[in-house]
């Protein structure tokens, strides 16, 4: 009993990320092309294609949506931006809203680089060698020392 309300307690999730099925299978292709070209906005860091989150399977039937009514990849890829913005394309065009998107890493990978540079420059100086007078305190030291470990 208890293994068949585990089975239907997982059922909403798996019914949520069921595949698009198309009758066109060029259609198909463009579908899984967009996928990979389009951002999920819960997770950030997948493609539509990867993401399990509510909000990337919406995204998934309105792509299918557009598709079926006809719309071009552009049109769907312009008619997305519109209503999300840059973020929602996996790799955004480099324009000036989002040159800090493609120059950041650049910037940080710069300033890490001075910062390592300028501290491998500043490291202090050798001690200075020890004096007579210290060299007989440090023997002295040493000779006491292995006379009482």
């Amino acid at each position: 009993m208890l293994f068949c309300l585990l089975l239907l307690a997982g059922a909403p999730a798996s019914a949520s990320d069921a595949p698009a099925e198309f009758s066109n299978p060029a259609l198909a292709a463009r579908y899984d092309v967009l996928l990979g070209e389009l951002r999920c906005l819960v997770c950030q860091n997948q493609t539509l294609k990867d993401s399990h989150a509510e909000l990337a399977q919406d995204l998934r039937d309105e792509v299918k949506r557009l598709l079926e009514k006809g719309d071009s990849d552009a049109a769907i890829r312009d008619y997305l931006v519109a209503r999300y913005g840059d973020f929602v394309l996996y790799s955004p065009p480099l324009k000036e809203s989002t040159w800090l998107l493609w120059l950041g890493p650049f910037v940080l990978l710069a300033l890490a680089v001075m910062v390592v540079v300028m501290m491998s420059r500043r490291r202090a100086p050798p001690p200075a060698p020890l004096d007579d007078t210290e060299r007989a305190r440090l023997a002295q030291a040493l000779a006491e020392r292995r006379e009482h470990p």
